[in-house]
């Protein structure tokens, strides 16, 4: 019991410096304090897990979101945000899809989320693209990239207005229940 609740101060002290002093980006701070009882499992049947995203759900194709469903939230879980991101990017971590203030009742998005400020129940914000909801993977010829999708059972709404990644991410901090994610691959 003492050893966890040193492993708790110490996941505080990098929440609190905003992980600079662990080394880590914030989402995974943040997600560290979660519950660790707290599971949310997220799975596509549009691709894989680890796999190869099809070219439909990219700028190669009808650049269309892909079906994504998730296990019932926590006990008290009041929204879901979803957020992908391309780390292989040239210019770094890209973000390519931000949806939040999803209700907690939400269980999956179907294919092909409208790109508008507020869809699926829910509201998106911009991505890398300066565009709204999902701009799918495009990167430079070359290597495969990695895309991650993570989605957050939080305990409260984020009620932010036109907010990018960065913007969600630090709204969520202090309030994650749960977290999932998966990842595809894309090469063009």
């Amino acid at each position: 019991m003492a050893r966890r609740g040193a492993t708790r101060a110490y996941w505080l002290v990098c929440l609190l410096s905003t992980g600079a002093a662990c080394g880590l980006a914030s989402w995974r701070v943040a997600v560290a304090l979660a519950s660790p009882d707290a599971t949310l499992t997220l799975t596509s049947s549009s691709f894989r897990t680890g796999g190869d995203i099809p070219a439909r759900f990219t700028c190669e194709g009808a650049d269309i979101s892909p079906e994504l469903s998730w296990n019932d939230p926590p006990t008290g879980t009041r929204s879901l945000a979803l957020v992908v991101n391309d780390p292989d990017a040239p210019s770094g971590n890209f973000i390519h899809w931000v949806i939040y203030d999803l209700p907690a009742s939400t269980r999956s998005l179907s294919e092909g989320v409208a790109q508008s400020r507020e869809a699926a129940g829910g509201r998106q914000g911009t991505n890398g693209f300066g565009k709204v909801g999902y701009s799918g993977p495009c990167p430079p010829g070359g290597k495969a990239h990695r895309y991650f999708l993570r989605l957050w059972a939080l305990d409260s709404a984020l009620n932010l207005k036109d907010p990018d990644a960065a913007a969600v991410e630090s709204a969520m901090r202090g309030h994650i229940l749960a977290h999932a994610e998966i990842m595809g691959r894309f090469r063009r």
